[in-house]
């Protein structure tokens, strides 16, 4: 509507003002003020308009001649071909940027894939928004992996932003994903992995050797067993949703470091035991969730939101790990108004309550992320 609105104003200054006032400025700003809008079949009938539209006002005046009318039609006419071409060079711009972006929703989905919609008998859904919309890549990272009746888990922030954070979120996706299978237990992995991000440190050099570090959570479930291991490396608190519709936090015992910072020390941390009945959801999430901020500069605080989420929803928000996230994705751009500061990552396992012959429900719905 910009285009024909500057139209009809050029016609109502043309109108009001004395003859010697002309508005063929104005009018030669609808072509370009449609360049970005329109395409160019509509970019040359707005052109079209504004020189039908000067001529019959000069007309109107009785000024039409050689300054006041061929003139500034040509001029018109030179306007509505730069307008052309500005569209054009636009939509070149674009094709380009869309390239591009798929580019990097590729790169992002061979760093995040989509888990399985079921895993040793969990329902799995995840959730990744990056800080830039128009960047689909960056820091944050999850993985989950069953074996031998175990399933285990790990979301992270990588510190930093940039290619150098996606390649360091490749490596300890890829050294969790090879030693989840294999190792004794958390604990381990915390160890193998804190190895081999010193190891990236070292090979990439300059700050990524003394302050590169990755902060994490880990988590384990074994099937059959109503509860979960956790070893929390710097990364907000998991969440339990239960089905009673209470958030319990699952703060660790003792405070650990990142991962990556083992130059400094040896950190022996053993993971957390926490009840997760069945029928209970897992979530777990990088601090681009808990540091949203709104106008006034509070942080977004999921504990407190959820119960009211799920009065909005409810009960089937705790049965879905999928629409619970959405649910407290869009809540949090709500909070924060739009703004995104950070990358967001989150990850949901939920265990469904047990069947009449002891296994667990085979999910109807597929794991969502958006």
């Amino acid at each position: 509507m910009i285009p024909w609105g500057v139209i009809l104003f050029a016609v109502v200054v043309d109108l009001v003002t004395p003859h010697e006032v002309s508005s063929a400025p104005l009018l030669a700003v609808a072509p370009v003020a449609a360049a970005p809008f329109m395409r160019v079949p509509s970019i040359v009938a707005v052109g079209l308009v504004s020189m039908a539209v000067h001529a019959g006002l000069v007309a109107v005046d009785g000024t039409f001649g050689w300054r006041l009318g061929v003139a500034r039609q040509l001029t018109l006419v030179c306007v509505i071909v730069l307008a052309v071409l500005l569209r054009r060079t636009i939509e070149r711009h674009e094709r380009a940027a869309g390239r591009a972006q798929r580019v990097a929703e590729i790169a992002q989905r061979a760093l995040l894939p989509d888990p399985p919609a079921d895993i040793g008998g969990l329902r799995i859904a995840t959730h990744y928004a990056p800080a830039d919309e128009e960047i689909l890549v960056g820091g944050d990272f999850y993985t989950v992996r069953a074996s031998a009746g175990t399933v285990r888990a790990l979301v992270g922030d990588v510190r930093g932003k940039g290619l150098a954070a996606v390649q360091a979120a490749n490596v300890i996706v890829g050294a969790f994903n090879a030693l989840a299978d294999d190792a004794s237990g958390l604990e381990e992995v915390a160890e193998r992995l804190d190895r081999q991000l010193q190891r990236e440190g070292e090979r990439r050099g300059g700050l990524e050797q003394s302050e590169g570090f990755t902060a994490a959570v880990l988590v384990e479930l074994r099937a059959g067993r109503d509860h979960v291991r956790v070893l929390n490396r710097g990364l907000p608190s998991p969440l339990v949703l239960t089905p009673e519709g209470l958030v319990r936090e699952l703060a660790p015992s003792r405070e650990a470091p990142p991962l990556g910072l083992s130059a400094l020390g040896r950190f022996d941390v053993a993971a957390d035991t926490f009840p997760l009945p069945p029928g209970s959801t897992l979530i777990c999430c990088t601090d681009g969730l808990t540091e949203a901020r709104d106008a006034r500069g509070q942080f977004y605080d999921p504990v407190a939101r959820l119960p009211r989420l799920l009065a909005r929803h409810g009960a089937r928000l705790a049965a879905d790990p999928g629409l619970l996230l959405g649910a407290l994705a869009a809540d949090a751009e709500r909070h924060a108004d739009g703004r995104r500061s950070d990358d967001r990552g989150m990850l949901a396992l939920y265990s469904p309550p047990s069947s009449v012959d002891g296994s667990p429900p085979h999910p109807e719905e597929p794991a969502r992320r958006r």
